[in-house]
């Protein structure tokens, strides 16, 4: 059997290393446009603001590892063709401009996404930059290495926008962060939280400007301006991070797909042609909370989905559990973790669902210190099915983020979790748990509107 994979970053590479274990008869060949495998853009910001010291760092695998397990490497090669028909793909040497056409038997899309470029005027201007691959990385450190650079401005408040706003400012640049959005952050945590992220970069002299539409970049020597629809800021630097498309055109009219052009794939990772499988950015995962597909690009969805695709190559072997979206961001002395569906996004959706927000310490009083929690649960009337949860503290929160999505995935109700098992010793926790708690107190808040 001859299996052809498209890309090798996490799905990718993921794939690589599960096929090679399991089938020694299997050719594997790999066709990567890029000159490197499986770097991790989650360390960019981590790598700007100096926390990782090499850049190399954040690279797992090579491809001198991807052969060395059994694949074919091809690298600087792109797939400019796909046939799914006839089962064929034309590649392009990006070395030597020479095209060959390649048969498979059974292909795997890992092609991932590309930052959403909007097509605002003037943002070609050379200072504007993306966030995304090892060379988007390196040209960032150069810039935060550059002391001619002295104002910074970030559009887009996600997880990649916030972490850069802290890493620029603690390299000590004027920071701007821009969004169209009423908040930062606004899809993964509820105004209480994202409050508190903005009242933290205000602390630290960022000027944050929500609810703003970039609507132009205007070039001059001295800086670049950005034009939005309340107000003009300049900067010496500006990083585009507004979102992610998956790259799927390969497969336009072939494949079924999302609107904003996902591949849709089975339990078992297959597309709607059985013989093409799809994992990471490039596919739409089953979001558990909702029951419905959803774009999530992460690399945890990547990883599990590439090792899945090993696993069921020859035939339906382990079904993909879906995801919950867990997710967790450190900014500065400040812990914030999610998992599952906001109250206001799941309101969004048009769920009958119902939360709660309280504060606790994580653990006792009487110790010699500890720290409050702010804790949000939102979860589905009537069932009481748990729908989500984010946590925000000084604590390291985040693997109570893993918990709540166990109970997720297990479509535990709120009683499940205000009295699930969970151990009790001062210096870590209460009798109960500040999750048992939570969810102790939405029966409450149950009990009362019966």
């Amino acid at each position: 059997m001859k299996v052809i994979i498209i890309g090798a970053t996490h799905a990718g590479t993921a794939t690589i290393k599960s096929i090679t274990k399991r089938y020694s008869d299997v050719e594997v060949d790999v066709y990567e446009k890029n000159d490197n495998v499986s770097f991790l853009s989650c360390g960019i910001a981590l790598t700007v603001q100096g926390e990782v010291k090499n850049i190399e760092d954040l690279f797992y695998s090579s491809p001198e590892i991807l052969k060395e397990v059994g694949a074919n490497i091809h690298m600087n090669h792109e797939v400019t063709r796909v046939d799914t028909t006839n089962k064929t793909v034309d590649i392009l040497n990006l070395v030597t401009n020479e095209t060959v056409t390649e048969n498979y038997d059974k292909l795997v899309a890992s092609t991932g996404s590309w930052p959403v470029v909007p097509p605002i005027p003037g943002i070609n201007d050379k200072r504007v930059v993306l966030s995304k691959n090892y060379t988007h990385a390196q040209e960032l450190i150069r810039y935060a290495n550059d002391d001619s650079i002295k104002r910074v401005v970030i559009i887009g408040g996600g997880y990649i926008g916030t972490e850069l706003v802290e890493a620029f400012n603690v390299k000590g640049r004027a920071v701007t962060l821009i969004d169209n959005q009423p908040t930062v952050l606004n899809r993964y945590f509820d105004a209480e939280f994202t409050k508190n992220v903005a009242n933290l970069f205000a602390s630290h002299g960022i000027a944050v400007e929500t609810g703003k539409t970039v609507q132009a970049f205007e070039s001059t020597e001295e800086a670049i301006i950005i034009k939005t629809d309340d107000g003009d800021f300049s900067a010496d630097l500006v990083v585009m991070s507004v979102g992610f498309r998956p790259t799927t055109q390969l497969f336009q009219d072939q494949l079924e797909m999302t609107k904003n052009g996902a591949l849709i794939v089975n339990d078992y990772m297959q597309t709607s042609d059985p013989d093409v499988f799809a994992a990471g950015d490039s596919v739409a995962v089953h979001y558990n909370p909702t029951g419905e597909n959803a774009y999530i690009p992460l690399a945890t969805n990547a990883v599990r989905q590439g090792t899945l695709i090993g696993y069921n190559l020859i035939s339906p072997t382990i079904k993909y559990m879906g995801t919950q979206s867990t997710s967790g961001l450190k900014l500065y002395d400040l812990n914030m973790a999610s998992s599952g569906l906001t109250a206001a996004h799941a309101k969004e959706l048009g769920l009958d669902a119902d939360s709660l927000t309280m504060t606790d310490n994580f653990r006792p009083e009487f110790m010699s210190s500890t720290e409050p929690v702010l804790m949000t649960i939102t979860w589905e009337k009537g069932t009481q099915r748990i729908l989500g949860v984010q946590l925000q503290s000084k604590y390291d929160i985040s693997q109570s983020a893993n918990t709540v999505s166990v109970a997720i995935q297990n479509r535990m109700t709120l009683t499940d979790l205000a009295f699930v098992d969970m151990l009790f010793q001062p210096w870590f926790d209460r009798p109960f748990n500040y999750l048992n708690l939570l969810a102790q107190a939405a029966l409450d808040q149950e009990e009362i509107k019966q």
